[in-house]
């Protein structure tokens, strides 16, 4: 144990109430008048002092001493008596996420879009204690979701993500910018963007390259997923005659994608497949959890129980004396 604390310490100064009633009960007992008049008192001289004389004030002692110790219970002492090891990530991550129609690209099962978002949501599954937030763009970018912990609700605004729900495009500096923003005031030991695309910037009044910049500047690391088999792929269309499909070249500007990683400390990952995304997220995952830092902290345990279990005997012991030794006759 090294030492004991108290959480109200301010409470202790009640304590300086006890000298006061000390004062007031040395005052009544010189105050206290002889109850039987007698002519002198040279019968008595010589009369032995009696034990209950000499402990007439015990119970008045006693009386202070559990209020003493009602005053350390209430100003809840606790002792520093053991230490540990915690492991404390403090990353907060952002998930800025594309969905352009071009997402629905059945090269990923079922398509682009499902397939990151299950991807993802496993991912913030497997990170309880680290703050997420969504963001998502396509010809425009918003925020879906701050930065929280409570992940159920993060992974429910995951479900409800459908393409077509903002303006068609595909405005990677606009999402990259807007997860900057979401970030830029944490004081989080660790700052994580993860930027998944399937194409090149064609929207938006911001440049990848300003905004990869912008995050340097914040400190915030971007990683970078390309999403989109190599080649051609697979892109429903409607027709009067149903869903037809049509394969479409894939394009993704991994150049950009790759100066984006490398000026912020990141790293670029091209995704062909769904086995191919579960993996870069996994390797994610890892680099930044070796991130993590050790350190030893204090653990406090509560010590009232002990002051409050003396309290309670001292005061049956009083309240015995009262109606025993010291019982007044009525």
């Amino acid at each position: 144990m090294s030492g004991l604390h108290y959480a109200y310490p301010q409470i202790l100064y009640l304590c300086l109430l006890i000298p006061v009633m000390a004062g007031w009960y040395i005052f009544r007992q010189l105050k206290n008048t002889p109850t039987i008049q007698v002519s002198g008192i040279q019968p008595f001289k010589g009369s032995p002092t009696t034990w209950k004389n000499y402990l007439r004030h015990l119970p008045f002692v006693l009386r202070q001493a559990v209020f003493a110790l009602l005053i350390i219970v209430l100003a809840r002492p606790q002792a520093s008596n053991s230490w540990e090891n915690v492991t404390t990530e403090g990353i907060d991550i952002v998930i800025s996420l594309d969905i352009s129609g071009s997402m629905l690209a059945e090269d990923f099962k079922p398509n682009r879009l499902e397939a990151s978002k299950s991807v993802a949501t496993e991912f913030i599954a497997g990170r309880p204690d680290d703050r997420m937030g969504l963001v998502v763009f396509s010809g425009e970018a918003f925020t879906q979701c701050p930065l929280t912990t409570d992940h159920a609700v993060l992974m429910n605004l995951f479900q409800g993500i459908e393409s077509g729900i903002i303006e068609d495009g595909t405005a990677i500096g606009l999402g990259l910018a807007t997860s900057v923003s979401r970030l830029k005031d944490s004081d989080a030991r660790s700052k994580v963007i993860i930027l998944l695309t399937d194409g090149m910037n064609n929207r938006g009044e911001i440049a990848p390259v300003t905004a990869a910049e912008i995050a340097k500047t914040f400190g915030i690391r971007v990683y970078t997923v390309g999403v989109g088999t190599l080649g051609t792929a697979p892109y429903p269309f409607r027709t009067p005659f149903g869903i037809q499909y049509q394969n479409v070249k894939v394009e993704i500007d991994e150049g950009v994608l790759q100066e984006i990683a490398g000026m912020t400390g990141g790293k670029y990952f091209r995704a062909t497949n769904n086995q191919k995304l579960k993996e870069i997220y996994q390797e994610i995952d890892k680099l930044e959890k070796s991130r993590i830092d050790v350190k030893e902290i204090n653990t406090k345990t509560e010590e009232y129980q002990r002051f409050m279990f003396l309290a309670l005997i001292l005061l049956l012991f009083e309240i015995t004396l009262r109606l025993t030794i010291f019982k007044r006759n009525p």
